[in-house]
């Protein structure tokens, strides 16, 4: 997984890079929510290591952040080069399968014989699909597919909307996306526009508590347990009948939990997915409905 700022014009000479070991328990993907936050212009996983590259200014506030998630970083020099462009090298179409294709703009090709496309940029804003979290909603959306043309959706915790905006191209009717951060909601709306979808989605800044409840055919969480868990009974409650329920970005060991959770909150999981990442962590991803 590779995330980047999209407004980075600095060269690497003004950068540093702080590298973790990542280990098995979800401890760096848990950071990498706050990472930005605390300064951080990009990510990159890289064999068993994260790397986390930052402005210079910003590399002890960083530091702080990883620290207190128990992370040990490690200072690396970033070598002269043009940020902007290289953190766009090894970045290539994603295959969500033969109906799905989600794909930067700077890479070139075109979608297979009976493909939908998405182009969606990194940026500040969480998900272009290569994480495995992403990947496997996506997957449920796909799964899903064709979406009934009266379908609403509602995508929680938006990031760049591409959870959305796929379930649109699906053939979704409408969706509301929303986030808690501003340049999240920003960022869907862009991508929106740039794949002809503003019409059908609706982006805001704010909670689930803006939002109607029995209203949706489809709800999308691509959260981690801590921002998830709290929520269950007001994405339940966004259920339309027969409505599905899409809840990725939990860790294989949470699964219990999250049986245990979901029984608390009368939804009933109808099918479990999994993905390995390539530091090894395993996430876990449940289709559900009430």
């Amino acid at each position: 997984m590779v995330k980047a700022s999209s407004d980075s014009s600095e060269t690497s000479s003004g950068f540093v890079a702080l590298v973790v070991h990542a280990p098995l328990d979800g401890r760096v993907e848990y950071a990498a929510a706050d990472a930005f936050e605390a300064g951080a212009a990009g990510l990159e996983e890289r064999n068993a290591e994260v790397i986390f590259y930052v402005p210079t200014q910003h590399a002890g506030r960083l530091r702080a952040c990883l620290v207190a998630h128990d992370l040990d970083p490690t200072e690396r020099r970033v070598p002269e080069t043009d940020w902007a462009e290289s953190w766009k090298a090894g970045l290539e179409a994603i295959d969500v399968s033969g109906r799905l294709r989600i794909r930067p703009s700077f890479v070139p090709g075109q979608p297979r014989d009976g493909q939908v496309e998405l182009v969606i940029d990194p940026g500040q804003a969480f998900g272009t699909g290569g994480h495995e979290s992403t990947r496997l909603a996506l997957e449920w959306v796909d799964a899903l597919a064709p979406l009934s043309r009266s379908a609403r959706v509602l995508d929680v915790g938006s990031g760049t909307g591409v959870l959305a905006l796929s379930a649109l191209r699906l053939g979704a009717a409408s969706a509301v996306a929303f986030d808690c951060d501003p340049e999240a909601s920003r960022a869907t709306r862009e991508n929106a526009a740039v794949n002809a979808l503003l019409d059908r989605v609706h982006s805001f800044t704010g909670e689930i508590a803006a939002t109607r409840t029995g209203a949706f055919d489809l709800v999308l969480a691509n959260l981690l347990r801590s921002e998830m868990f709290p929520q269950l009974d007001a994405l339940a409650a966004r259920l339309g009948p027969g409505g599905r329920l899409v809840l990725s970005g939990l860790l294989v060991k949470d699964r219990e939990a999250a049986l245990r959770a979901f029984t608390d909150t009368g939804l009933h999981p109808r099918e479990e997915r999994t993905r390995t990442d390539a530091s090894g962590t395993q996430w876990l991803s449940f289709l559900a409905s009430r």
